[in-house]
């Protein structure tokens, strides 16, 4: 059963954007990675068109998703936190800081949060970022010690940006992403044709 949204936490987590890093505990992190893992065997397409969403709390159908939807699902499911409204809410204080790419005259709630980019500059600006490629760096190569749930974003080979989430550290760490076929738990070692990008450490609950 997915756990109610905690409005305190939602406060939280929006007033962290500008202090520093507020990372999750190992508890919290294994909560994201079951949850991550959950959607494998559920999620079982990809499909990346635009869809009007309920708001807060808006999904498409579990059965389908984009990349970004394996960490939206994670974060409700296994922590309570609501990424679109986290995501709508920071972009509508500082819609100038969030990339243009998309020529947008505001933001978007249904589908803001389900974008990459967007994505990458709300963990940067809520204070979670742990790491950030200078140069090209190998899909598997990101450096410090991975945990599970933290957050990994690619430049894919010949695409654009990626998401997926730690699920097992250690040696030989996995990933949960959706990279057109649906959820799925694959070795990172797999991502090695792909640039790695940033790494983010979800704020604690």
């Amino acid at each position: 059963m997915r756990p109610a949204l905690d409005r305190r936490a939602l406060l939280a987590l929006a007033a962290s954007a500008l202090a520093g890093p507020a990372l999750a505990s190992p508890a919290a992190g294994e909560r994201l990675a079951r949850a991550a893992r959950a959607q494998v065997g559920v999620t079982t397409h990809y499909d990346g068109a635009y869809r009007k969403l309920a708001y807060p709390g808006g999904d498409p159908p579990r059965d389908t998703g984009v990349c970004a939807d394996v960490i939206v699902r994670a974060g409700r499911d296994g922590l309570g936190l609501d990424l679109q409204q986290l995501v709508h809410e920071d972009m509508s204080r500082a819609f100038k800081a969030y990339p243009q790419a998309w020529k947008l005259p505001g933001p978007d709630a249904n589908i803001d949060h389900r974008r990459v980019m967007n994505l990458e500059v709300f963990f940067q600006r809520a204070g979670t970022q742990l790491w950030k490629a200078k140069g090209f760096v190998p899909g598997f190569a990101f450096p410090g010690e991975l945990a599970p749930g933290d957050i990994l974003t690619w430049k894919l080979l010949g695409q654009g940006p990626h998401v997926g989430m730690v699920v097992e550290a250690g040696a030989h760490p996995r990933i949960v992403q959706n990279i057109g076929s649906g959820a799925e738990n694959i070795p990172l070692a797999m991502m090695w044709p792909h640039q790695a990008r940033a790494r983010f450490r979800w704020p604690a609950a």
